[in-house]
């Protein structure tokens, strides 16, 4: 009965997932946000279902973008212990971790966006509905459950954005690194390299913390949000 259940679920999962995508990809180049929400509406999924989706994506990017810094510091320690006939080797290497994690960077960047567009539909939804309580009781608990939301939110958005603007600085500057090791493959490039690593490695540290930040922010976030009683 168990594993039935499990099934059940990630097939709901599953299906969450490829109708999300084909309605994002019928609906982003027409330019129809109030359409695509609408018509996921009448499949089952809220808005504010999409935004705890949307927040547990961006989550995960800034996980593996912080594994991926990671990596790529990792890296960039070992190849400052290199030998000269390794040069052209190691820096392919280095060059990879760097794309990599320039891909990463953008991917984070891509989730928050799309954090922001379910929100401000989620939110402008909410406010509008408000009107249309009789009970003023009720009405008073919505507001005050949307302004919670609303606080929760604005602290979420916050790292995140913190995090995200964290990534362009220590991008840079591991570019940097690379385009040198590229235009001086000899020894002594190594040699002027190792004095970079420690203004890498504090970038990339710094950078780490702020997504850990931002990664419990999120967990928070998806936790306080209502949950579906099906």
């Amino acid at each position: 009965m168990m594993h039935v259940q499990h099934s059940l679920l990630y097939v709901r999962k599953l299906s969450f997932v490829l109708i999300h995508s084909i309605m994002l990809l019928t609906f982003s180049g027409l330019g129809c946000q109030s359409a695509y929400y609408g018509t996921m509406e009448k499949l089952g999924y809220h808005k504010r279902d999409l935004l705890v989706r949307d927040v547990t994506k961006a989550r995960d990017a800034q996980q593996e973008a912080k594994e991926q810094f990671k990596s790529a510091l990792d890296r960039f320690t070992k190849t400052l212990d290199i030998q000269g006939g390794e040069l052209q080797e190691k820096y392919e290497a280095l060059n990879s971790e760097y794309e990599r994690s320039e891909a990463k960077a953008n991917a984070v960047r891509n989730r928050i966006a799309s954090v922001e567009d379910v929100s401000e539909a989620l939110f402008r939804e909410w406010t509008a509905e408000l009107k249309q309580y009789s009970s003023s009781a009720l009405r008073k608990k919505s507001q005050e459950q949307l302004t919670k939301t609303r606080t929760h939110y604005a602290q979420l958005i916050k790292v995140m954005k913190r995090a995200e603007a964290r990534m362009d600085p220590v991008l840079a500057k591991f570019k940097d690194q690379v385009l040198f090791l590229k235009h001086n493959l000899n020894a002594q490039a190594i040699a002027s390299l190792k004095s970079e690593l420690v203004s890498v490695e504090g970038n990339i540290n710094s950078l780490i913390k702020d997504l850990n930040t931002s990664i419990q922010e999120a967990d928070s976030f998806i936790a306080a949000m209502p949950k579906d009683t099906d």
